[in-house]
């Protein structure tokens, strides 16, 4: 994925915590709990703190927070007026909601985990017959709940808003309020201190503190975030106000989420909180290290590996191959960051390095929820 910056001023990149896109990922982590390993304390005692009929009303609009996040959680990035700064209090961030035009906001809420659409944009639903079709068809699929839901946002969008601002009101009264009184200060400051970073050592170590998935390209015209998706976004165009904003996130991890919808500014949605070993491999170096364990023969040379140190010669006489057929197994397995190599004496030792392989599957599901 890609984001355009292309003479683009520091001043234009914005470091701030949105109350609104901070519930949203609250309200995903007890949505898709098995997302939020680390969270599930927390996401066990809230759900069973919730009345029942919040607790119904989460579920009834769940694919706006569920396996994927709608854009209507980072209003401001529609406006430019805001200058990509969210609202300080979540009354502020719903104000910033009801200011979208219902055209905008029908197309950002029923945009469902189709990703080539989302990056082509176009008409909205609410206005175009093939739009709205398309848009049923994706509803359906994902089952009766979401398919009335549309309907009905699309039938009367000023109810439905209303709804869903009242719902976000009563998930503040009944749980998050707490929340956000204990985790702003965490974000607040570590907004301030990335805005430090870019404005004292420059873009590139400010992107490093804030994933290693975001690098600059050696043009230092684009911002690649390292994700199995694809996508492109441009924080020049003036007629969204050319900028770039980063929200901090408490709840986000392993999720690195980027906007980047036509007509929308782009926002780097980032995650301050991850455990101990959470620089995950690249996407890249992921998929070397899979496509290296595919093949049987060095499956089966991982098996000794994993057990202690073996020679070239002691694993070709093991599987009844050449010393240069192990070789070029083994040299996938090194390439792949899998094995390590020792001398002893004339002899090299090939040992499999069990810490990596144990990452693996943490690995590949960041990987793919990133």
């Amino acid at each position: 994925m890609q984001i355009d910056i292309t003479g683009l001023p520091e001043e234009r990149i914005v470091f701030a915590p949105s109350p609104l896109a901070e519930l949203g990922t609250a309200l995903h982590a007890l949505t898709e709990p098995g997302h939020h390993p680390g969270l599930h304390g927390w996401t066990t005692a809230t759900c069973a703190a919730l009345k029942p009929d919040l607790a119904d009303r989460l579920h009834e609009a769940d694919f706006l927070w569920g396996p994927t996040f709608s854009d209507i959680s980072l209003p401001f990035a529609a406006l430019a007026e805001t200058r990509g700064m969210p609202g300080a209090t979540l009354a502020e961030d719903l104000d910033l909601l009801d200011r979208l035009d219902d055209e905008l906001y029908v197309a950002a809420a029923l945009e469902i985990s189709c990703a080539s659409l989302y990056s082509r944009g176009g008409p909205s639903p609410l206005v175009d017959a093939e739009a709205r079709d398309q848009a049923l068809d994706r509803a359906v699929a994902r089952g009766p709940r979401q398919a009335a839901f549309a309907r009905r946002l699309l039938a009367d969008p000023p109810a439905v808003r209303a709804w869903l601002r009242r719902f976000f009101e009563d998930c503040d009264a009944a749980f998050f309020g707490d929340v956000w009184q204990r985790v702003r200060v965490e974000l607040a400051a570590d907004a301030r201190h990335k805005a430090e970073v870019l404005r004292h050592k420059g873009l590139t170590d400010a992107l490093s503190e804030v994933s290693a998935a975001l690098s600059l390209d050696e043009a230092r015209r684009r911002i690649m975030v390292d994700k199995l998706s694809n996508g492109r976004a441009s924080a020049v165009d003036p007629t969204v106000g050319a900028g770039l904003t980063f929200v901090p996130t408490s709840f986000g991890w392993p999720h690195l989420m980027v906007l980047h919808a036509p007509g929308w500014r782009p926002v780097i949605h980032y995650p301050v909180a991850a455990p101990e070993l959470s620089r995950p491999a690249s996407v890249d170096l992921l998929q070397q290290r899979l496509e290296a364990l595919a093949h049987p023969m060095r499956v089966r040379i991982c098996r000794n590996l994993a057990r202690t140190a073996f020679t070239t010669g002691e694993l070709a006489v093991e599987h009844g191959i050449t010393a240069p057929e192990v070789s070029r197994h083994l040299a996938v397995l090194k390439k792949a960051g899998l094995i390590r190599t020792r001398r002893r004496g004339r002899y090299v030792l090939h040992q499999l390095d069990l810490q990596v392989v144990a990452r693996l599957g943490s690995d590949f599901l960041e990987g793919v929820l990133r």
